[in-house]
């Protein structure tokens, strides 16, 4: 992993966390293990490629096991390891969070200009 510029924990959790899809990946695999093509059915919208960066990354940093089973075709299953069960309450916040941030009253201001 990088080196923290600010020297603050937050910074590395960004790091790791960051990006739209990991948070995303992590709720997923909340409910338990879960194959790539699984994970590509609950984010219609996530690329190939990003999942699988994304599913690397998180893998790398310790939050995502991946488990090769020598089948044919070969089957691939994430899961959370312990450190990435042991953010359900991030998660859960963050669910929170975006639910209140529906229920406010859309802005006026959009990039610069009055919403008419």
């Amino acid at each position: 992993m990088k080196e923290s510029v600010s020297g603050c924990h937050v910074e590395d959790a960004i790091r790791v966390l960051g990006g739209r899809w990991r948070i995303v990946l992590v709720y997923s695999l909340l409910d338990g293990p879960k194959r790539f093509n699984e994970l590509r059915r609950e984010m219609p919208k996530i690329s190939q490629r990003m999942l699988t960066l994304d599913l690397r990354a998180l893998e790398a940093a310790g939050l995502v096991f991946r488990t090769i089973y020598p089948e044919v075709p070969v089957r691939v299953v994430y899961e959370l390891t312990q450190a990435g069960h042991a953010l359900r309450p991030l998660v859960e916040i963050l669910g929170d969070v975006g639910e209140s941030l529906q229920h406010l009253a859309p802005s006026p201001v959009r990039n610069g200009a009055v919403a008419g």
